[in-house]
């Protein structure tokens, strides 16, 4: 099993500035989502999510494989947590990328 690294314990060892998870967390206030269901009358669900409403981050999705089985609010529901999921990762890339690119 793999250790799980804290916040902590990362700024207690970086020498060198770093993206923070509280820049991060900052950021991810000021993310927006849209909704889309059943686009076509499929059974999917996709949530677009953008920094302060404007630039596109990522996008998540739901589906099921059955009509009968859709659930707007559980697709939105698991079409969000994905969305989350990869703005945050996204944010992450970003903000390393801008503090690699200020420091060579």
């Amino acid at each position: 099993m793999i250790k799980e690294v804290t916040e902590q314990e990362l700024a207690e060892k970086s020498v060198a500035p770093r993206v923070t998870k509280a820049q991060i967390d900052s950021l991810m206030e000021r993310v927006t989502y849209t909704v889309e269901q059943r686009p076509g009358g499929t059974t999917s669900t996709f949530v677009h999510a953008f920094l302060d409403g404007k630039f596109f981050l990522a996008t998540g999705f739901s589906a099921c494989v059955n009509a009968e089985n859709f659930d707007a609010e559980i697709g939105e529901c698991m079409a969000r947590g994905n969305a989350e999921k990869s703005a945050e990762n996204k944010l992450w890339e970003l903000e390393g990328y801008r503090l690699f690119a200020t420091n060579i």
